[in-house]
């Protein structure tokens, strides 16, 4: 599969960033951003895992990152909004959020692996080392 066009890769995307919008809407323009958060999180996780799957080539994951990046910082207001997403999925508010939005336990799982390889990557390979040692 080729590289995208930033353009592509918009449309591409836009109907699955409408719909977590919807998914995390409260009333009118109010968004629930823990239920936001949480949905963002799954999302980028399936597309890393599979960007096959989600119509794009690895080659465009950086590309659908600053994409998705910029939609969600118009929503959540910070700058880096992908990786405070899996900062909060591991906070106690985040766990909290999981538990309320009953996610299963997969699921949950699934955010907290991301969350470790997004925000401590060297702890992270160290961990995978010694699961593959043991």
């Amino acid at each position: 599969m080729e590289a995208a066009s930033a353009a592509r890769l918009k449309a591409r995307f836009a109907p699955i960033l409408d719909e977590v919008e919807r998914r995390a809407g409260v009333a009118g323009a109010f968004v629930d951003k823990d239920a936001y958060r949480i949905l963002l999180a799954t999302v980028w996780a399936n597309i890393v895992m599979h960007p096959d799957e989600a119509g794009i080539a690895e080659s465009d994951l950086e590309a659908a990152h600053n994409i998705l990046n910029e939609r969600a910082t118009a929503i959540l207001g910070t700058e880096d909004a992908i990786k405070d997403c899996f900062r909060f999925v591991n906070s106690n508010a985040g766990q909290a959020a999981m538990e309320r939005t009953r996610i299963n336990q997969t699921h949950k799982d699934l955010l907290l692996y991301f969350a470790s390889m997004i925000l401590d990557p060297a702890r992270h390979q160290k961990m995978m080392q010694a699961v593959r040692e043991q």
